[in-house]
């Protein structure tokens, strides 16, 4: 049986469907404990009980992004500001080889920000 999170997946078109794919891969490779669910429809990745990060598809842009949770507090020069309060985003660009190295390297500080809570 699919778990909602997979029907999430099944339902967004390419290139957009394998960018998050391999994203949602690499976040859960970071550490066994992340749980995935979707929450405000969208995949919502948690780490020790806190949301660590979303993925998601900008409706203008039409582009998928890593929304990290405590992004304002992580002061990684890859985010971008947003008019959140909490959040900024790491753009990706489903046309081109992921840049896993700033994917990774941004989920890292979040990770270690969240073990420091």
């Amino acid at each position: 049986m699919l778990k909602e999170t997979d029907t999430y997946y099944l339902n967004i078109s390419e290139p957009n469907r394998c960018t998050l794919l391999a994203l949602r891969d690499v976040i859960l490779d970071l550490d066994e404990t992340i749980i995935e669910f979707l929450k405000y429809k969208i995949p919502c990745f948690e780490y020790g009980g806190k949301v660590f990060c979303y993925l998601w598809i900008d409706k203008e842009t039409n582009k998928p992004s890593i929304l990290m949770q405590e992004g304002k507090k992580l002061n990684h020069p890859d985010l971008e500001k947003t008019k959140h309060k909490q959040i900024e985003i790491l753009r990706i660009n489903p046309n081109e080889d992921l840049p896993i190295k700033k994917i990774i390297s941004v989920l890292n500080t979040g990770l270690e920000f969240f073990k420091k809570e």
